[in-house]
């Protein structure tokens, strides 16, 4: 009953934004899904990587094979920022079929910062991302149609989503993906768009503070969310 259902905690997100253009419909997601986790309650950090000039490449020092492995001030950076959240959203676009290089940069950079390899192929949790969520919202300029024909979905969450939650010990992960973002989309189907986004925020915020079990017992919790 909702009545015995306990909080479990404030909740914590980290959202990482990759796209260069400020009035994009990436930055648009972005925006929809803070506002809504703090109207929840929560806490969020917004990473936007091209305006904070993030650079993607990997340095030689910080190769996880490095066995003196030293970390660039910008990683240490990055690391204190998102530290100790709960569910880390990724928001990009994709680009030639993979999100842009920028956000493999820093998956390379930041999320594996430490990591050793034999590690990722024992899935033991690491302490930045071990035991946390994974959220993805992709947009693409192709149809729903030809992305499925390419089988674009399985492919990004096979080589991306899925080896992600295995290679750093994530609880679980979920993706949202909008099709035929182009310029002129319509504003009926924009704000359809982010009225999804704004939802799928609040569940997640329920999942953070209720746990997956209660929120499957009593979907009605969600409500709580949106204050």
């Amino acid at each position: 009953m909702m009545g015995d259902t306990q909080e479990t905690g404030t909740g914590r997100h980290a959202v990482i934004l990759c796209h260069p253009g400020p009035a994009s419909f990436n930055h648009a997601i972005a925006d929809a899904y803070c506002a809504a986790v703090r109207a929840a309650g929560q806490d969020v950090v917004l990473r936007d990587l091209y305006a904070i000039g993030f650079d993607p490449v990997l340095k030689a020092a910080e190769r996880p094979t490095n066995v003196a492995a030293t970390y660039g001030q910008d990683v240490l950076d990055e690391i204190e920022h998102i530290a100790g959240c709960d569910v880390f959203v990724l928001i990009y676009p994709i680009w030639f079929g993979t999100p842009p290089a920028m956000l493999k940069g820093y998956v390379e950079r930041v999320f594996g910062a430490g990591v050793q390899p034999e590690a990722m192929q024992g899935r033991a949790r690491t302490n930045l991302l071990g035991g946390k969520r994974l959220l993805s919202f992709s947009t693409s300029a192709a149809s729903k149609i030809w992305l499925d024909e390419q089988g674009q979905g399985q492919g990004l969450n096979s080589v991306f989503d899925q080896y992600l939650v295995h290679a750093f010990g994530m609880r679980s992960q979920e993706h949202r993906r909008f099709a035929h973002i182009v310029p002129g989309l319509s504003a009926r189907f924009a704000d359809q768009y982010l009225r999804d986004v704004a939802a799928q925020a609040q569940r997640t915020c329920a999942q953070i503070a209720f746990g997956d079990e209660a929120l499957l017992a009593d979907p009605a919790l969600v409500t709580r969310m949106a204050r």
